[in-house]
């Protein structure tokens, strides 16, 4: 970045900027589906896919891109990121079918994972000493913010406007991360890279963590082992009674077997490999990718449940969700302040395990007020204590994951840790959407169970529309007096489902909290009075 202080910061801004609106995408489509599917005619299934397509491609890109930045310049790598995240952003906005809608998410996805481990890399390879600190710490309030502010953003544009804009609002952002970015961020790279590209290992590395991610984010919709709806890919139907989830997430374990073997082959051999298995025999990337990966379990898993017993159950708009959220956002923003003096007296480690700590005060005492009378108060101020959390432990644990990797590694050091964040948060997802939804069905049904009028089959009609609906039928139930009853009994059965999801989260965050323990002690760049001395890049240009 550019040498002067303020030039620095205001390019730390703009890759903020970018990381914030390539999170932002990860949630604020979550907000519009409703009309989406009115406007593009769309079923449920292809409205799934225009959420998930793109978590799914932008996990299982993370550790290649990161590897290919290192090599062909990370703010170059980065700006093309931008560049194909936007042009995707326009193509969703124009979107005239469902068809067009999920190739610019894939797109959106491709794009997002060229900016996030670069974003990290860059923010390694030019900033030392005290100001990485506080750069990282910048960094992950980002992703903790910008996590809350997409559904608020989200309902408010497709309130107020279009669900298109949306992804409209993307473009003059990235226009400006772009311009910033050239003029305000120098580019490095490692010169000292072996020559020559791992295509079979770029390839299994694809193939295996899509195959995981996938199993993991599809599982609670297509059925852990049998079939338990119609699936259908590139205009192939599967017909077949197992479910396509363990045979993608069997493939996927495979893939990626055979890729360590290869790597660790290529490796012995001399021979370029696409993942430098050597950066595990540090102690503190290990340690600190371990704990990031589970601490993501519990992290942003809970944010799947809360928006939709905002919505379903308390009667919240879309709007209303989003703003119900903030106090997430100020937190995680507020940490960075604060954070960094308090870093430099106790250290990066012991600001993790405080972080991790206060978001699993936080979820669990989420869990406590969840009710179907909740009032509207009662989440605010843990829903501060939990955004607070997130943003002291984000950054710190990216600082501490990466501060004795080398600068000329960094681009695969950010990816990794990043891929370990993504393939965590899905894990989340997964468990905490299947325990969200177990729980609900064996309650409403037992509530059902002796409520007047409703035989055995319709019973288990209301239990499937509640569950398929993730809570939107209760909604029209409770707008008929006839079956108003039963709308309740469904409120409760939510309220104690999402209070079991918040409880699962805070016991993923406790396990996270015991793997922090094992962090060493901080990195003297990362705590030191002052700057350490700036040493140059192999290529360093404005």
């Amino acid at each position: 970045m550019r040498s002067d202080g303020r030039g620095r910061w205001w390019g730390l801004l703009a890759i903020s900027l970018g990381v914030a609106m390539i999170i932002v995408d990860a949630t604020i489509v979550n907000v519009a589906v409703p009309q989406i599917i009115r406007d593009l005619e769309i079923t449920s299934a292809d409205a799934q896919w225009v959420q998930e397509a793109y978590t799914l491609v932008f996990a299982a890109l993370l550790l290649v891109a990161g590897r290919f930045a290192d090599r062909a310049g990370r703010r170059r790598m980065f700006v093309a990121g931008v560049v194909v995240f936007v042009a995707a952003s326009v193509l969703a906005a124009v979107a005239g079918s469902g068809e067009t809608l999920i190739a610019s998410r894939v797109l959106q996805g491709v794009g997002g994972a060229m900016m996030l481990p670069t974003s990290l890399s860059l923010l390694n390879a030019n900033f030392t000493g005290r100001e990485k600190g506080v750069a990282f710490a910048v960094w992950g309030s980002t992703i903790g913010g910008a996590a809350a502010l997409g559904p608020l953003l989200g309902g408010w544009l497709t309130t107020e406007h279009s669900w298109r804009w949306a992804f409209g609002i993307n473009v003059p952002v990235g226009v400006a991360v772009v311009a910033a970015t050239l003029v305000l961020v120098r580019e490095s790279r490692d010169d000292r890279a072996e020559r020559g590209i791992d295509l079979l290992g770029a390839l299994l590395s694809v193939i295996g963590m899509t195959g995981v991610v996938f199993a993991l984010i599809e599982g609670r919709t297509y059925g852990w082992w049998e079939r338990e709806r119609p699936f259908r890919l590139l205009g192939l139907d599967w017909t077949a009674t197992i479910s396509p989830v363990p045979v993608a997430g069997l493939l996927g374990l495979v893939a990626l077997g055979v890729f360590v073997a290869q790597q660790l082959r290529r490796g012995r051999a001399g021979r370029p490999a696409l993942l430098d298995l050597s950066l595990f025999g540090i102690r503190s990337f290990r340690t600190g990718v371990l704990a990031a990966a589970i601490v993501s379990l519990g992290e942003f898993g809970l944010l799947f449940a809360l928006p939709l017993w905002f919505q379903n159950v308390l009667g919240y708009s879309a709007f209303g969700t989003g703003a119900a959220l903030l106090p997430l956002a100020v937190g995680s923003f507020l940490a960075s302040g604060l954070g960094t003096p308090f870093t430099r007296r106790w250290g990066a480690a012991r600001m993790v395990q405080l972080g991790v700590a206060a978001e699993l005060v936080g979820v669990a005492g989420i869990g406590l007020v969840v009710a179907p009378d909740t009032r509207w108060w009662a989440p605010l101020g843990f829903l501060f204590v939990y955004g607070v959390g997130v943003g002291l432990a984000t950054a710190q644990l990216t600082g501490v994951s990466l501060a004795d990797v080398p600068v000329q590694r960094s681009g695969q050091g950010s990816g990794i840790q990043s891929t370990a964040r993504q393939v965590g948060s899905a894990l989340g997802i997964a468990v905490l959407g299947t325990v969200l939804f177990a729980s609900l069905g064996g309650l409403l049904g037992d509530r059902l169970a002796d409520q007047p009028g409703l035989d055995g089959a319709q019973r288990d009609q209301v239990v499937a529309a509640v569950k398929d609906s993730a809570g939107a039928a209760i909604t029209g139930l409770a707008a008929d007096p006839r079956t108003a009853p039963v709308a309740d009994e469904a409120k409760e059965a939510f309220s104690d489902a999402t209070r079991y999801a918040a409880f699962a989260a805070a016991g993923f965050l406790l396990v996270g909290l015991l793997a922090c323990t094992r962090l060493p002690r901080p990195h003297p760049t990362l705590t030191d009075p002052a700057p350490a001395p700036r040493q140059p890049t192999p290529t360093a240009s404005r």
